[in-house]
């Protein structure tokens, strides 16, 4: 079995329950660059035997997997599920049962935006013993590696992440985003927005309609801190344009706030940043 390209499947057969359930170790796999691991991460991949992990875990943070582990991919993407959450559970808290430990790896930090905090939840409620490992978030590594402070005392006293899932379309009405739009377009804050690049023009008309400036300084960071990673650099009006006509693809972090100014300043000083302005 190829540990990165087969992904190890179970059937009900090798889930035999035990005399009690094993550990459960949620862990952030962080933005992709393996080096920003924390240390403690790091130590539990290369003691782990039996790994469940996302899409967004990149495969360099994979290598450092111990050979003989198993790994089960139970990744989800736009449109294609390999399991749903409610499977993903299941099979975490059978697998748990059957006296297998379990590490459970997420992309980013498994309690922002990543489901760790309903997985922790059904872990706790089925008396299955876990810890969880914090990781570096796509906001940290972005905002860090293309130059744009998360805050700053001249120009961002408050920080607001969001996610930017489209909301299926009801009958008669087009798709939307259900945020708190009056909320996010306050003056002198930083918004990051997750998952927002499919949902960029209906973003950017809510914010402006809501008191935002057209002009208020905007990002796209992709793929932060892999080798791919890009910064376009826009304005609130300017940014759903650019994303379409430089190709912008997910994952993808929107930065909204005067912080995103920096760039032009902070990025030509920092060689791990691979940015178009």
């Amino acid at each position: 079995m190829s540990r990165l390209d087969e992904p190890l499947y179970f059937s009900n057969s090798t889930a035999t329950p035990a005399a009690s359930p094993a550990h459960v170790t949620l862990v952030g796999a962080g933005p992709g660059d393996p080096d920003l691991l924390t240390v403690k991460a790091a130590r539990a991949l290369g003691q782990a035997t039996l790994v469940l992990y996302d899409h967004l875990v990149s495969k360099d943070v994979l290598k450092l997997i111990r050979d003989d582990a198993d790994l089960i991919y139970v990744g989800k993407e736009a449109g294609h599920h390999t399991l749903t959450q409610e499977g993903i559970i299941e099979l975490m808290i059978r697998l748990a049962r059957s006296g297998r430990a379990v590490l459970r790896l997420k992309g980013g930090d498994p309690y922002i935006f990543g489901r760790g905090g309903e997985e922790a939840q059904a872990l706790a409620e089925a008396g299955i013993p876990f810890e969880t490992i914090p990781g570096i978030s796509a906001a940290q590594a972005a905002g860090a590696l293309a130059g744009i402070p998360l805050t700053h005392r001249d120009h961002a006293c408050s920080l607001v992440f969001a996610t930017g899932h489209l909301r299926e379309a009801v009958e008669g009405e087009p798709r939307s985003v259900d945020l708190d739009w009056d909320m996010l377009a306050r003056a002198r804050q930083t918004v990051v927005i997750y998952m927002g690049l499919g949902s960029l023009p209906i973003i950017s008309e809510q914010l402006i309609r809501h008191g935002l400036s057209p002009d208020t300084p905007a990002a796209l960071i992709e793929k932060a801190s892999t080798p791919q990673q890009r910064c376009l650099r826009g304005s609130l009006q300017t940014l759903p344009m650019l994303a379409k006509l430089h190709g912008i693809k997910p994952p993808a972090l929107l930065i909204i706030g005067e912080v995103a100014a920096l760039h032009e300043q902070l990025s030509p000083a920092m060689r791990a940043a691979h940015c178009k302005g």
